[in-house]
């Protein structure tokens, strides 16, 4: 599968790449050379990492969808 570098040094993969890694839109991508050269790989949230915050979360609920909480319908009243 062959890539194409914009001229800011921009890569768009295949959607089908991206579903295969369950990555999506903010999502982080790991590059790791080897010999043979990079291995490309989804960079996970390290629990360890998360300091205070890793009692607080909840495990089985999925991930948050932030495209649809966007899309919901907002008071307009509320707005700033």
């Amino acid at each position: 599968m062959i890539v194409k570098i914009t001229s800011k040094r921009q890569v768009t993969f295949p959607a089908r790449v991206l579903d295969a890694l369950g990555v999506g839109p903010g999502d982080r991508l790991e590059l790791e050379e080897g010999d043979d050269g990079f291995i490309l790989r989804p960079r996970r949230i390290d629990p360890s990492h998360l300091g205070t915050l890793h009692d607080k979360i909840q495990r089985g609920l999925g991930t948050f969808d932030l495209a649809a909480f966007r899309e919901q319908a907002r008071d307009p009243t509320l707005r700033d």
